[in-house]
Formats: C-alpha cells, structure tokens, sequence
C-alpha cells in the first residue's frame, strides 16, 4: 500500500502524539477512578510522585471532587501543570531528576510526614510514575547524601536494565520497596500506576515507593491504568487509519541503545511492511567526560549512521515523558540524510556517536525532538516509516 501523501516527519510525530494522548496521565487516572474500589467513608489524601504526579493529581481531582481532602504533588521541577497550580489544599513539590540531591531529601520527608500523620478519617490515594526513584528518598540510617548521589550517578552511567538499577537504589531506602506502605500499619487505600518498567511490577516502578509492604498487613489496592502497549497500540491505530500496513514489536525493546538502533534501522531498510513500531528502554554505557543526549538520542544517531544515504526511511526515537536522559528533549527523528548533515555541519558523527555526545550531532542535523513534559512516563517509542520519495 502506498504511505499517505503527508510529509514523512509530519506522520511521525502525529502518531507520538497520539501515544502521548492515549497514556496521559490526567484522562487514564479519572477513568480508572470511575470504576476502581473506593474506600466508602473518609477523606482521600492524595500522595502523588513521578515526572506525571501533576496530570495524574489532576485526573483525581476531576474523579473525586470533594472528596479529596488534600494533595501532596512530588514532580520534577518544570513538569507542574500550571491548572493545578490554582486548585487549593494541593501542597507542590519541585524535585530533582534524574540525579537526586537535597531537594529530594526534603521532598521524601514531606512524604514520610503525610504517611505518618494520616488522621483516621482519611485514606490515601498513591499515584505513581517514572522518576519517583530520585524525586524523593529518606535514607537508612549511616547513608550520605554524596553516597547516594554517587550510587545513582553510577548506575545511570552503567547501562543496566530499569529492574537492576531500582534494586540497587533500595539498598539505601527507608520508604522504597515498599518501607513506606509499611508505615500504613494496615489502613486501606489505592495505588494507581503509570508503568515504565518491564512487567509492570508496582515493587519495581519508583523503585517500589508503593509496592507491597514486605512485612504486615499490606490492604492497598494496586492497579496501573497505563503502560507503553497502550501508547503502542495508539500508534498502530493511527497508521493502519492512514491505510499502511503496520508491525508491532512482539515484545519491549531492552539492551544497548547503539546495537538497537542498528538493528532496527536494518528492519526499516527491508521495507517488508510500511510501518513498524517497539515500546521498551533502551541502555548506553557512559564513558568518562561523556557528552549530551540520552538513550533515545544514542539510538537515534546510530540509526542514522545505519540509514546513511538511504532514502524513503525515517525514524522516531522518543521518550514518552518529553525527556531524554538528563536532556530537555524526547529523543530525535532522524532518516537517510541525518548523518550528511551532522557531517556538513563540522561535525564528527562518529566520535559523536562514541563519546556519547548524539544530542550535539542531532541538533546540528536539526533532527532533535522537543515536547514540553508530556504528562506522563510509560517508557520509550521507536516508530518507524517507509515511505516513497
């Protein structure tokens, strides 16, 4: 079938943002409140953390009403929703990512507070996504801010896999793996999820901040209302709409982010279907002095290298958060001509490529994709489109 006459570029990003519709934090948290077990008597304390707290926050206020009692929001500095910022009994916090620091500290005990001094009428409302792991933290007893900024700087550099890394950050955590639900001795309550990790676990996602309490009566109702195969499937609808043929991912996308972008550049120039889309998370090992970029850039840039003088392909590597690593974009669009660009630019692609500096070379490609924060985290989006010259 012949792709629609649209630009290229314009359909891909038409489709994220169809992705970004289906999994926004603020539309899936009312919906799943219209139908998830209430508890009947008392006050809801909501208790939102994640790079989505603020849409999320905002979907419960529509669902309840009156019924929210008041509102702590945890969210990484600049992500607030500015609706939110009117509503009145909501407490904001600014925090750090994707490195903690103090404001972390200061945030996590704000958190302990609210869990602590429940009155007896009120339950709480736990909403949670992607990035809770450093936007708040109370730490064992003996652990330095310094060391705790040292273990996460390490293993965001290390490019292992979500489910290691948030293991490795409990170690040092008196509320993460479910420590903090513990505190609840028992009371009832709801936990809603925005996923970002494999398996939608609710002990991996922020690290566990409201996973099961691993000792005592544990009685929080746990349900995550989006995940990346519901922003895939939004993808695939709005091709096959366009009258393309359309690939889904049979499973989520792991492992080197370079090896990835490659291999999935090679699929794109088979040309055996129209369109073809993966959710999933990427990894890069960062080497010493690296530069600027995230995973979905990495990918991005060495799908370039792998498209190199093609023509009729191009690809979209995002983050669905609207951030890409420690970057202030969500990834790049990048097809055959990217890396002539980057070269005609001044640049070398490949050292770019090696020192783990793809943001520099896509911005002078002019192939960097910027969003905003999206409201929501449900992991990353490799798109991909065939189409004729």
């Amino acid at each position: 079938m012949s792709p629609s006459r649209r630009h290229p570029r314009a359909l891909l990003l038409d489709w994220f943002v169809a992705a970004l519709r289906a999994v926004d934090g603020r539309s899936c948290v009312r919906a799943a409140l219209a139908t998830a077990p209430i508890v009947a008597d008392g006050a809801a304390v909501v208790l939102a953390v994640g790079k989505a707290a603020s849409r999320m926050t905002l979907g419960a206020c529509e669902a309840l009403g009156p019924r929210i009692d008041r509102a702590l929001v945890i969210t990484k500095a600049g992500s607030v929703d500015a609706a939110l910022r009117d509503r009145p009994r909501v407490t904001i916090i600014e925090s750090a990512h994707p490195l903690p620091d103090a404001r972390s500290l200061a945030a996590g005990a704000q958190l302990l507070d609210w869990v602590d001094t429940l009155a007896p009428h009120e339950w709480p409302l736990f909403l949670v996504s992607g990035g809770a792991s450093s936007l708040v933290e109370v730490l064992r007893e003996g652990v330095t801010l310094a060391e705790l900024a040292a273990r996460n700087r390490s293993l965001l550099a290390g490019g292992e896999a979500i489910e290691a890394v948030n293991a490795r950050r409990r170690e040092l955590s008196r509320i993460k793996g479910g420590a903090l639900i513990g505190r609840l001795r028992g009371r009832g309550g709801l936990a809603l999820f925005l996923s970002d990790v494999p398996g939608d676990d609710p002990a991996v996602i922020g690290s566990g901040l409201a996973g099961p309490a691993p000792e005592g009566v544990d009685r929080i109702t746990r349900r995550v209302v989006a995940n990346v195969e519901v922003a895939v499937e939004a993808v695939r609808e709005e091709a096959v709409r366009s009258g393309l043929r359309v690939r889904v991912g049979a499973e989520r996308f792991t492992g080197d982010a370079a090896t990835l972008g490659a291999r999935l550049a090679a699929e794109l120039a088979a040309r055996d279907t129209d369109v073809f889309v993966y959710g999933g998370e990427s990894t890069v090992r960062l080497p010493e002095a690296a530069g600027r970029g995230g995973r979905n850039q990495h990918l991005a840039l060495a799908a370039a290298r792998a498209l190199h003088g093609t023509r009729g392909l191009t690809l979209l590597a995002a983050g669905t958060d609207g951030t890409d690593g420690p970057t202030g974009d969500a990834g790049a669009l990048v097809d055959g001509g990217t890396w002539q660009r980057i070269l005609d630019a001044g640049l070398d692609a490949q050292a770019c490529l090696a020192r783990a500096d793809s943001g520099a070379a896509l911005e002078a490609a002019g192939d960097l994709l910027h969003t905003g924060a999206t409201g929501t985290n449900v992991g990353d989006l490799v798109i991909g489109l065939a189409h004729m010259v």
